[in-house]
C-alpha cells in the first residue's frame, strides 16, 4: 500500500512497484495528489486506487505500507496546518496500527525539514535539528517529527518492523505545477515568459534530487533487513544556491526571463544539504542523475503540459 499515491512521489512509487511485480493499493484524498498522476496505471490487473484520508482509520490486508501521505509544499501544508499536523499524527498512528494488525513492514516517508533551519552543515541523521516549534513551517515540520517518535516507539513498544527515510529537495515530473517548490516555480515562470522570483538574495542553497534516484533509495531502504530502521538521509549532496539553479533553468529553456528579489519567508533555511554516508555504506545508494539532465527531463515534461504557455 502507497499512501499519498497519486502524488508526485507517490506516483512514481506505484509505478515503480508495478514494474517489480508487486501488486499495489494506491491510496490518496487527492488533496494534492491527483488522478492524471495515476491514470495510466487504472487498467493494471496489479493497481488499485482507494480514496481515503489517513487520518481515518483504514481496514485493509496488506505486507507492506509506504506512508507517503501529507502535503510536503508550504503553500499546501499552510493552507490548513492543523489538518497538515493531523494527517503526519494522526495518519501515522492509523497507518502504525494497521501495520500491527496485520504484521506489514511500515516506512515513514519523513523530511529534511525535521533538521529545520541547521546549525550543522551537512546534515547527518544524529543532528536533533535546529526548529521553530510555533512557526508558520511548523505544522510540517513538527508534524513529521512527531510521526518519527510515534515510529520508534511502536517499534521499541510493538516491536513493529519500521523504516524511516528523511527526504531531501526531490524534483521531477508529475511535480504539481502550482505547489511553490523552487524547481517547478523556476520552470513554470521561465517557460511563460515571466520574471523568476527569488526569494532573498538566493545565495541559500539547497541540494536537488532527481525523482528517480528517490524512488530508487525508497525502495532500497524498504528491502533491508529488521536492523535497519533509519533515519536514513535520502537526497542529493550536491549543493546549488538558488540563484544558480535559477540561472540553470534560464539556459535550459532559452528563456529571458529576469530574476525579480523578493522577501526571505519565515524559517526559511539558509543551507540545506544531506550527508548521504549512511545511505552509501547501509543501502549501497546513491544519485546518480546530474540537476542539469534532471532539469532537462523535468523542462520537457512542463513544456509538454497543455496548461503550459510555449516560452
Amino acid at each position: 500500500m502507497v499512501t499519498g499515491g497519486a502524488g508526485f512521489l507517490g506516483s512514481h512509487l506505484c509505478e515503480r512497484l508495478i514494474e517489480k511485480d508487486f501488486d499495489v493499493l494506491c491510496v490518496d484524498n487527492l488533496f494534492t495528489g491527483t488522478k492524471d498522476n495515476i491514470a495510466h496505471l487504472h487498467n493494471h490487473p496489479h493497481f488499485e486506487f482507494m480514496r481515503h484520508d489517513i487520518t481515518f482509520p483504514l481496514f485493509v490486508e496488506v505486507d507492506e505500507i509506504y506512508n507517503l501521505a501529507c502535503p510536503a509544499s508550504p503553500i499546501h501544508y499552510q493552507h490548513d496546518p492543523v489538518q497538515t499536523t493531523k494527517t503526519s499524527v494522526h495518519g501515522s498512528i492509523n497507518m502504525l496500527g494497521l501495520a500491527k494488525r496485520v504484521g506489514a513492514k511500515i516506512l515513514q516517508a519523513s523530511t529534511s525539514e525535521v533538521y529545520g533551519d541547521p546549525a550543522v552543515h551537512p546534515q547527518t541523521e544524529d543532528y536533533w535539528g535546529h526548529v521553530n516549534p510555533i512557526g508558520t513551517r511548523s505544522c510540517y515540520d513538527e508534524g513529521k517529527r512527531c510521526a518519527e517518535t510515534l515510529f520508534f516507539d511502536y517499534h521499541r513498544q510493538h516491536g513493529l518492523p519500521i523504516k524511516v527515510m528523511r527526504i531531501f529537495n526531490t524534483y521531477g515530473p508529475r511535480m504539481h505545477p502550482a505547489d511553490g517548490r523552487v524547481v517547478s516555480n523556476f520552470i513554470i515562470q521561465a517557460l511563460s515568459g515571466d520574471p523568476i522570483s527569488i526569494y532573498g538574495d538566493g545565495s541559500q542553497t539547497r541540494s536537488f534530487c532527481y525523482v528517480d534516484d528517490l524512488i530508487d533509495g525508497m525502495i532500497a531502504l524498504m528491502e533491508t533487513g529488521p536492523e535497519v530502521t533509519g533515519p536514513i538521509n535520502i537526497g542529493n549532496p550536491d549543493e546549488f544556491t538558488i540563484r544558480q539553479l535559477a540561472e540553470k533553468v534560464i539556459e535550459l529553456t532559452g528563456a529571458r526571463s529576469e530574476l525579480v528579489q523578493h522577501p526571505l519567508p519565515a524559517d526559511d533555511p539558509k543551507q540545506r544539504q544531506p550527508d548521504i554516508s549512511l545511505a552509501k555504506r547501509v543501502l549501497g545508494w546513491e544519485p546518480k542523475v546530474a540537476l542539469e539532465e534532471g532539469l532537462t527531463r523535468t523542462v520537457d515534461y512542463f513544456r509538454g503540459m497543455s496548461s503550459t504557455p510555449a516560452a
